[in-house]
């Protein structure tokens, strides 16, 4: 598997969503391991921040979620499909259902992962060996819970680095599993969010029409124009 180092991280290069799909359940199987969204934001992140830097580390699979992270691994000699992580979720879990693989669904408010958990077995016919909302009062008590349901697929929306830093405990004592963290995936699988148009998807204008509907996420932006800066002199 071809790997492009940005900010001293690794970022597997993807043919197709479906190539990242298959690298994840092969011949019906999941192969073990953490997957972790790569995009301009947390690159700067890890810059700046060796904390940061070191749970994207410990991630098994970084993939490029964001437009300008695919674009820059192009420019350096590794072509890579771009993969939204709300878009690979939903695949693993239609291929997950397909061969009946047991999944875990974690995170969110309580209304958004009941909505979620009825989706996938009502819309996808997913195999639901457990779910807990992001409000639970004790880890080890939810780390018991993934443990009894055999599950093999655990998808964790907590919000990083919260999530990454939860599935790293839960490896240590449940390390044949897969694991992804998937943030507000949740909230846009249950149409609770609107996504971009797909027009901006084209584009690589997601950023900007994420700030007008958000101007407060200025502040999250203004580290695409490092990223940019870093990248042209050649920082990361």
């Amino acid at each position: 598997m071809n790997k492009c180092k940005i900010a001293e991280l690794d970022i597997t290069a993807y043919k197709s969503l479906e190539h990242a799909v298959d690298t994840v359940i092969v011949n019906g199987e999941v192969e073990a391991g953490f997957a972790v969204a790569i995009n301009a934001e947390k690159i700067v992140s890890a810059f700046e921040n060796r904390k940061v830097k070191s749970i994207l580390t410990s991630a098994t699979i970084r993939y490029p979620d964001g437009a300008g992270v695919s674009i820059l691994m192009g420019f350096r000699g590794y072509k890579s499909a771009r993969i939204p992580g709300c878009d690979f979720w939903v695949a693993i879990m239609k291929k997950a259902a397909i061969n009946q693989l047991p999944v875990f669904i974690l995170g969110g408010k309580s209304i958004t992962n009941n909505a979620t958990v009825n989706k996938l077995a009502n819309e996808l016919g997913a195999n639901i060996a457990g779910s807990c909302d992001g409000y639970f009062k004790s880890k080890d008590k939810l780390i018991e819970q993934i443990v009894g349901s055999k599950a093999k697929i655990i998808t964790v929306a907590l919000g990083s680095p919260m999530q990454e830093n939860f599935i790293n405990e839960c490896r240590l004592i449940y390390p044949n599993a897969f694991y992804m963290g998937v943030g507000g995936t949740y909230d846009v699988f249950t149409n609770q969010v609107k996504r971009a148009p797909i027009w901006t998807h084209k584009y690589h204008l997601e950023w900007f029409y994420r700030l007008c509907q958000n101007p407060t996420r200025i502040t999250r932006q203004l580290k695409l124009v490092k990223y940019i800066f870093l990248a042209i002199m050649k920082k990361i």
